[in-house]
């Protein structure tokens, strides 16, 4: 894996145009594929600077490039202009031809999340990654309607108490969003659940089936035996599941990220097998995000396998981007479904991000 990772690198450099690109604005972005990819060490030495246009699956990114280098192989950081950024999010999140209004909905979150996390790690060598570890960004916009959108919204963001917020956003919810505290733990004021319907979405309804063998190697335990649900968060979907197996797993964390909520019950307690907590989010992690979409599910058993009969994709938290076309469709202005998904929110423009120094 190591030399897959050097092998494309030396691709991206290898692929570099010499066109210089230069903003006042910009961010740094550490190109990714996926969210379960390595990230820099505290080890990692930058190696090179470059300036022009890399092109990696399909996909052209232009900009300053840093390479950087650590035990895990080498990095590549775009640094690009901010409002750019912004047009490749928007793009690679949503439709490129969805409602205008959704668009610029989409458009306001990303330049407010980006601006969250650049002032988080304003002292890392990269504010965000390209993957849905944060948010999605696979190159230049070449759609009009976004631009449009991005240019009718240029520099607004939401901000709470004179601070920026952290727009955590998903595609798709059926019902209520979720909380945040149900899924990590910390909960923020303007982050609360609110009815949210995605009519005709791709994941308006889903099913999934696994057998226990998959179930079992996706969390590191032998012999699983049953699962099911044990308890549902405050908006009804699944908090954690009872699974039953036959052996005693090793205490949290073990090699799979410390995936076990509870310790196993003893031996004997529940015919000779092991009991233990789950968390929904873990397994959903563990499986796949895509393989499991949500955790707002029903599970029924077979002998054969596990069903999983579900609602929407992501982890439920902040705006839907399926919710928001919706209410776009509905005649609802951006200002208004952003006002829906995140109470108590202003939204502030650039002069006045500027000029109060919030970023």
């Amino acid at each position: 894996m190591r030399f897959l990772r050097m092998f494309f690198i030396l691709i991206f450099i290898f692929s570099i145009s010499f066109e210089f690109t230069s903003a006042d604005d910009t961010i740094k972005i550490l190109m990714m594929d996926s969210p379960n990819d390595p990230l820099p060490s505290e080890k990692a030495e930058r190696i090179e600077d470059l300036e022009g246009k890399v092109f990696f699956n399909g996909q052209a990114y232009s900009g300053s490039l840093e390479i950087m280098m650590d035990e895990n192989g080498l990095y590549v950081i775009n640094n690009i202009p901010f409002e750019k950024y912004v047009e490749g999010v928007v793009a690679s999140e949503i439709g490129r031809d969805w409602e205008l209004e959704a668009l610029k909905a989409q458009a306001v979150i990303s330049r407010t999340y980006a601006i969250f996390h650049k002032n988080m790690n304003k002292e890392e060598s990269f504010h965000l990654t390209s993957s849905v570890l944060h948010q999605a960004y696979k190159g230049n916009n070449a759609a009009p309607l976004i631009t449009r959108a991005v240019e009718a919204t240029r520099g607004e963001i939401l901000i709470y108490e004179g601070k920026p917020i952290n727009a955590l956003y998903h595609s798709t919810c059926e019902g209520k969003t979720e909380l945040p505290e149900e899924v990590w733990g910390g909960g923020f004021p303007y982050l609360k659940s609110v009815e949210c319907n995605c009519k005709n979405a791709p994941y308006e309804h889903w099913q999934r089936r696994f057998t226990l063998e998959e179930i079992g190697k996706a969390l590191g335990i032998d012999g699983m035996k049953d699962i099911s649900i044990a308890s549902y968060t405050s908006t009804g979907r699944v908090k954690t599941l009872k699974a039953i197996a036959e052996q005693n797993p090793p205490s949290p964390p073990f090699s799979k990220g410390g995936n076990i909520e509870s310790p196993p019950l003893e031996k004997g307690d529940v015919g000779g097998f092991f009991e233990m907590q789950i968390k929904a989010t873990e397994l959903r992690k563990l499986l796949g995000y895509k393989e499991l979409p949500s955790t707002n599910f029903s599970l029924t058993t077979t002998d054969a396998e596990v069903i999983f009969d579900g609602k929407g994709y992501g982890h439920g938290v902040g705006l839907s981007q399926w919710g928001a076309l919706e209410m776009a469709k509905e005649g609802k202005t951006y200002r208004e479904i952003l006002e829906h998904f995140y109470p108590g929110t202003t939204i502030i423009n650039d002069e006045e991000l500027h000029s109060k120094k919030y970023n």
